[in-house]
């Protein structure tokens, strides 16, 4: 593959986030010097104008970073592009074949949500046990890619972020006839952020060789290597991008490593008030609570 090309977009870190007066910007992140983790941002140099294009600047009017948010306005994902079983020793941990071509689905627009957001659980969701996490590597689609070929496809990346592909397997498995994204698409259960990494400012840009992980309440669960990806990211783009176009501002979670609490003995199923850290190496950590809807509420 070739070299990957350097972007022409001003910034490196993108971040959108509130101050504390409760104003919104886009920023680039502001990190001291050996720290890496976007989480920890406490001050941003404020963008003027679409971050997303290589006209916007980076200003010099730096301001305190007071709540992170999700780096894209929901509104600017028009879909979101889920794979299964991209992971080797995921696929090994799951008893499921290793796939000859990428396993698909989609999550709605309604799933995204941020850092520090309450993981909800609905009702419906709590009527079986199986509530279960997935660090993965995000891409973010930066240019409109249709039948791309895979040694082109990075061209189109924008960038990478980390993300939670929350799952509920009873419903993904047993009572889904086949669709994954039953159990998978409720609101708020696509996590993402802490910001977004420009694709050539991220190792060799091609989202290869990083660490990546999971903890629950302090407790390793996962940990892994973007390398034991099955498909690639140039690969994944070039594929998806065969005959529909990804949209800029579309997202591809890439899958999961082993370690999912389905991979347990005895299973280790999210609970109420557990506190889940996904991290990606270069990026940082998106962290959520679990909270059970209707818990602790007073019956009528």
């Amino acid at each position: 593959m070739r070299p990957v090309p350097a972007s022409p977009l001003p910034w490196t870190r993108l971040i959108r986030f509130l101050t504390r007066s409760g104003s919104e910007h886009f920023g680039d992140a502001l990190l001291p010097a050996g720290v890496h983790d976007i989480s920890l941002a406490t001050r941003a140099a404020v963008i003027s104008g679409d971050p997303l294009s290589p006209t916007c600047t980076v200003t010099p009017q730096i301001v305190d970073v007071h709540r992170l948010l999700p780096p894209l306005p929901p509104s600017q994902t028009r879909t979101v592009r889920c794979l299964g079983l991209n992971y080797a020793a995921h696929a090994k941990e799951s008893n499921m074949a290793l796939p000859t071509y990428p396993v698909l689905f989609y999550k709605p627009q309604t799933a995204l949500s941020g850092p520090g957001a309450a993981l909800s659980v609905p009702r419906v969701a709590q009527e079986s046990d199986g509530l279960d996490y997935e660090c993965e590597l995000v891409v973010v689609i930066g240019t409109d890619a249709r039948d791309v070929p895979e040694e082109r496809a990075l061209d189109y990346v924008l960038g990478y972020a980390v993300g939670n592909d929350v799952s509920q397997r009873h419903l993904q498995l047993a009572v889904g006839g086949g669709q994954w994204s039953h159990g998978k698409g409720f609101d708020g259960w696509a996590p993402w952020g802490p910001g977004i990494v420009r694709r050539d400012a991220l190792g060799d840009g091609t989202g290869a060789g990083l660490r990546i992980g999971t903890t629950v309440n302090g407790e390793r669960r996962q940990g892994s290597s973007t390398g034991d990806m099955v498909f690639g990211v140039a690969r994944t783009v070039a594929l998806l991008s065969r005959g529909t176009t990804l949209q800029r501002g579309d997202l591809i979670f890439t899958g999961t490593p082993q370690g999912v609490g389905m991979g347990m003995t005895p299973k280790g199923w999210l609970r109420e008030g557990d506190e889940v850290v996904v991290e990606l190496e270069g990026v940082g950590s998106v962290k959520n609570k679990v909270v059970f809807e209707g818990v602790g509420e007073a019956k009528l």
